[in-house]
């Protein structure tokens, strides 16, 4: 099956080429954990910005923000309608554990809004692929296949992306409004919002600190999957008025709090 989108399919292309340069890395065996300029998990931030950036240039003329390259004035970015938002490597926790859970992210921001993301899990083989008004994807190694959000139903049990540790009083207290059962599904970096994209979650509240960089590209495959990705307020973490989540931001690169739901 291929993508009906040729720029999406040159942007997998740009995220498997980064993947290769990180799982060259991955592979080896590393001491240094800390994020300094000597440390392989920063050589392989590195090499997949580099890679990434490269290839960019070479389909597209779009200003660049990355994690690796995040210093840019508003003053720069305010003009900005279209952009790419790049996380070379998201996920170092994961990265650092070696338990595969972490991504190259690469996002196409119009208007403030992904409307377009590919999700790139390299020691997973992994790729989920958003175009909004389009559709969304998964490719395993066996294939790829069309993915769509599946809003809970009544009597099942609500299946929530969290933290493998200690929940928040803030989320307790999402659950608790919840009608039914819970059960806790744990995922490291972007590949959250992944899962609420391919069904096998229905809700994700992020109560903690990101990145534009962090979501943009998940958030455009959940949109494109039919989930909404919204502003989080902990006394009203259900409000169905609550605002979409935008980016390219004045006053900071942070995401507030935001919930992703089917």
């Amino acid at each position: 099956m291929a993508l009906p989108d040729p720029l999406a399919e040159q942007v997998l292309r740009i995220a498997k080429l980064a993947g290769d340069e990180i799982m060259a890395i991955y592979v080896k065996d590393f001491a240094i954990y800390e994020k300094q300029d000597t440390s392989p998990l920063t050589e392989a931030d590195l090499a997949a910005h580099k890679c990434i950036m490269a290839e960019l240039e070479k389909i597209s003329d779009l200003p660049v923000l990355s994690e690796e390259s995040a210093d840019i004035s508003w003053d720069e970015r305010k003009s900005w309608q279209q952009y790419w938002l790049v996380d070379p490597l998201d996920g170092t926790k994961e990265f650092i554990k070696k338990n595969g859970e972490f991504t190259v992210n690469i996002a196409l921001i119009d208007g403030g809004k992904p409307v377009m993301g590919v999700v790139y899990a390299p020691a997973k083989k992994t790729s989920y692929i958003g175009v909004v008004g389009k559709g969304a994807w998964q490719e395993t190694t066996d294939g790829m296949s069309a993915i769509t959000a599946k809003p809970h139903q009544p009597g099942d049990t609500w299946k929530v992306v969290g933290s493998r540790s200690h929940q928040s009083p803030e989320i307790q207290n999402l659950l608790a409004q919840l009608d039914g059962e819970t059960e806790l599904v744990a995922m490291g970096s972007s590949l959250k919002l992944c899962l609420v994209a391919t069904g096998e979650a229905h809700l994700y509240p992020r109560l903690g600190p990101t990145s534009e960089w962090d979501t943009g590209a998940a958030h455009a495959v959940a949109t494109a999957a039919g989930a909404k990705v919204t502003v989080l307020d902990p006394a009203d973490p259900l409000n169905s008025d609550a605002q979409d989540l935008t980016y390219n931001q004045e006053d900071s690169v942070l995401n507030p709090y935001f919930l992703v739901s089917a």
